[in-house]
This record gives structure tokens, sequence and C-alpha cells, in this order.
């Protein structure tokens, strides 16, 4: 298998080739690696200097994570959890539905939903506080307060404009033929759905998957208009607090911050096989 560089290095050959290409990979193995190594080894470090950069810890310690309990970081996590599973799952289920329609049906107006959709990707999150806030206090319709609620948390981020940009760009490209073939055979709309179109679109649920999972973890701006008591507050608030508390140590930030980082690195091992397949899909269709 031969990988190809935008700088031509592979063309190259000798020792002084050689010698660059290492040096040139070194650094920037270093360069992207370097920070997540140093958290990783600082979290288990009893060292105050956080910008000491060692490749093992100088005292071995678990008491940056017991600290860290203490400190109600665990239940951060718990709530994290919370939101980003049921909030993924929503999303998914909203996009693909969504996504089939606008890929398969005809209807009027769909120009204008595909640009509403683009509009909210645009949108940032802080011009949208407080009528999110407004909103969220007084549901409309079904007049509900969902402020101090988990699905104060989830609800918002059911229904992201990427992931249906994506899931139905992907499903423009499933053949037809397919459809008719299985309505041919005495098949449903929804049985077509789900056996034919749904795992054809796996890779594009890779995609989504991972960019959604990240989204909402990330998520600092709606936790802390849904969550007015320290209980309900997701990790990305609570590490902004820990940060502030100045009886915190930087090693508890450290190990909250470790905490934080590793449900995003076992999503994307998770989903990196049908994650990669979506994102070279489209190149190979074209």
């Amino acid at each position: 298998m031969r990988f190809d560089s935008a700088l031509g290095l592979e063309a190259r050959r000798g020792p002084v080739a050689v010698a660059v290409k290492v040096l040139l990979y070194s650094g920037m193995v270093l360069i992207f690696t370097g920070p997540l190594v140093a958290l990783l080894i600082s979290a288990f470090n009893e060292t105050l200097d956080p910008t000491a950069f060692t490749l093992w810890p100088d005292s071995f310690t678990f008491e940056n994570f017991v600290q860290a309990g203490e400190r109600n970081v665990y239940l951060y996590l718990f709530n994290s959890f919370v939101v980003v599973g049921f909030g993924l799952l929503l999303q998914v289920i909203v996009s693909v539905f969504a996504a089939y329609a606008l890929a398969r049906k005809k209807f009027r107006g769909m120009s204008i939903v595909m640009l509403i959709m683009l509009t909210t990707m645009m949108l940032p999150e802080e011009i949208i506080a407080i009528p999110l806030s407004l909103v969220l206090a007084d549901l409309p319709v079904l007049h509900l307060d969902l402020i101090g609620t988990y699905a104060g948390m989830i609800l918002p981020v059911g229904a992201w404009g990427f992931s249906i940009l994506v899931m139905t760009e992907f499903m423009k490209e499933v053949p037809v033929e397919l459809e008719e073939a299985a309505r041919i055979d005495g098949a449903g709309e929804l049985r077509t759905f789900f056996t034919i179109i749904l795992p054809l679109c796996r890779p594009a649920l890779g995609v989504i998957g991972v960019f959604g999972f990240t989204m909402i973890w990330d998520q600092y701006l709606l936790p802390l208009i849904v969550a007015p008591e320290s209980g309900m507050w997701t990790l990305p608030i609570a590490l902004r607090s820990l940060r502030s508390d100045e009886e915190v140590g930087i090693g508890v930030v450290l190990a909250a911050s470790l905490l934080a980082l590793l449900p995003s690195i076992i999503a994307f091992l998770a989903f990196q096989r049908q994650f990669m397949r979506g994102l070279t899909s489209g190149a190979i269709k074209g």
C-alpha cells in the first residue's frame, strides 16, 4: 500500500531524504500526540507543575482521581453519558427519517427546508441562547418547563443539520432500482427502508455517530442554560468550575480532563471503520 503526501516526499530517495522524512514525521507526531501524552501522564502524577513534560510519572498515584470523585466529577460524568446517550440516539433517529424524506420524497418547499437546515448550522450558539432558554422554560403547545431536567438538554440536540445533510446526500446515492425490486417482491416502505436502505448507509451512520457524539459531549452553553443546580451539570461545565476553584489542585483538573477526553476517543475507535468508509465513499462514487 502506497501513501502519497502533498509534500511529495515519497519521490525522494537517499539517506538525506530518509533523514528529512524521519525528522518531519517525528515532529508531526510530537506536535499532535504530545499534549495527549502530557495529559495522560500528568493525570497520574503528583507533580504540581502543569508545564512539566515527562514520559513517566515522577510518583504514580490515583489520588487525583480520588479527589475528583470527592468533587462529584463522576456524577458529572454520569450526567454527560445520560445526555449523550439519549441525545445521540434521538439525533440518529431524526436524521435517518428526515434524510429519507428529503432524499426519496418530492414535495413543495424541499429547497426551503434544506436552506433552513443549512442556516441553523451557520448560527452561533450564543445567538440562540436566549430564545432557546425561553422555549425550554415554556415548551410551545405542551407548556412544559424543561429547565432543570435531562429532557431540556436532550431534545435541543435531537435534530442537527449536519447529520441530516450527510445522511441525505448518502441516501441519494443508493440506487432506486433496489427499492423498486423490493416493492416488486412485496416489501412495504418501512421494510424496504430498514432492510435495504439503512444497511447500505452504515458508513454514513458511522460519520454522524462520531460527529454527533463529539458535538453533544462538548456541549457547554446548553447544559449551562438548563442546569440551574450543580447536580445536573455535565463534565464540560464541571471542568470550568474546577479550573476556577483555587482549592482544587491542577492534578484533579487534569484527571477530570482525561475522563472528559477518553469517551470521545473510544467513540471514534468504535466507529472508526464506518467513519473512514463514510468519509471516502463520496470520493469513490464521484
